[in-house]
């Protein structure tokens, strides 16, 4: 009996705490991450390059060919040394051109809204200040089209758009599955604490299965919008959707407390399960009739 109560106890402890970290995933903007501050530093000294009259701009892939160092000579038979050297040698004109025309900031990326990172451009920083831009922009779960170039091909456009309603998709059964998760966990932690309060081993083992039901829908949930921004991160054409090398970008601590938020549903609603099985069976005490003189 103590067992099967310090089990429950402990289930609901760690399903509460799991309704906290979801509840802090889901109500804060860092799930996904940006810093293109090297980026933009890089465009910036790209465009500040003497353009004066009688000035010629030559850039290293113009130079005559340099001697490798003599460790990528060794190297050289086993044909990776071309790729080892490209990354040490700036890209084209043409393609620095092509990566600055498009303007990338340092954001973070919630389920309701994207917001700039503060502190990390310094220009967005001040028409922050001055109103003209705004921190925040919220997050559309209803289809709206982008503005695209008119020179665009027919099959390009149709594809864009495609791709814009399967981005929408993912993002709506993200947020549509962690509201459920943590509606279904909270339901289940109101019968678990009834149960325990009555030492009702049913009620019990329904808030187990409420709790691994919800784990099931965080990890739903979870697993969608990790595949929405890989989707996004991998949309065509990459000139107008890909994310330049030198931006990083990655998960962040929003994420982690979801996943934190799951494992220990998933534990809560193993602890609450196996509670009821530690309960001594029901044992009805049967009275067998007592023999008179004479009966055999």
């Amino acid at each position: 009996m103590a067992a099967m109560r310090t089990l429950t106890v402990a289930g609901l402890f760690l399903a509460f705490c799991a309704l906290g970290l979801i509840a802090v995933a889901i109500s804060t903007d860092n799930w996904y991450e940006t810093d293109a501050r090297r980026h933009r530093e890089r465009c910036k000294n790209y465009s500040n390059k003497r353009n004066d009259p009688g000035y010629i701009y030559i850039s290293n892939n113009n130079l005559p060919l340099r001697m490798l160092p003599k460790e990528i000579n060794a190297e050289k038979r086993s044909g990776e040394v071309l790729l080892r050297a490209k990354r040490h040698f700036s890209p084209p004109a043409a393609a620095m051109e092509s990566l600055c025309s498009r303007q990338f900031n340092s954001t973070i990326t919630g389920l309701w809204k994207k917001c700039h990172r503060g502190g990390f451009d310094l220009e967005i920083e001040d028409l922050i200040f001055k109103g003209l831009v705004p921190r925040c922009t919220p997050i559309k779960y209803y289809y709206s089209s982008s503005a695209l170039p008119r020179n665009l091909p027919i099959n390009l456009t149709k594809t864009i758009r495609q791709d814009e309603w399967h981005a929408l998709h993912l993002q709506r059964m993200t947020a549509s599955f962690v509201g459920m998760a943590i509606s279904i966990i909270l339901f289940g932690w109101i019968i678990g604490v009834l149960g325990c309060c009555r030492e009702h081993d049913l009620m019990q083992y329904v808030a187990g299965l409420l709790f691994l039901m919800g784990g099931t829908c965080c990890i739903i949930s979870l697993c969608t919008c990790v595949a929405g921004i890989n989707f996004e991160l991998s949309r065509y054409p990459r000139y107008m959707f890909g994310i330049p090398e030198d931006i990083s970008h990655g998960y962040g601590w929003s994420m982690f407390c979801a996943w934190g938020g799951l494992g220990l549903t998933l534990l809560a609603g193993f602890l609450c399960t196996l509670a009821p099985s530690l309960y001594p069976p029901h044992t009805p005490v049967v009275h067998k009739p007592r023999q008179e003189n004479g009966c055999v």
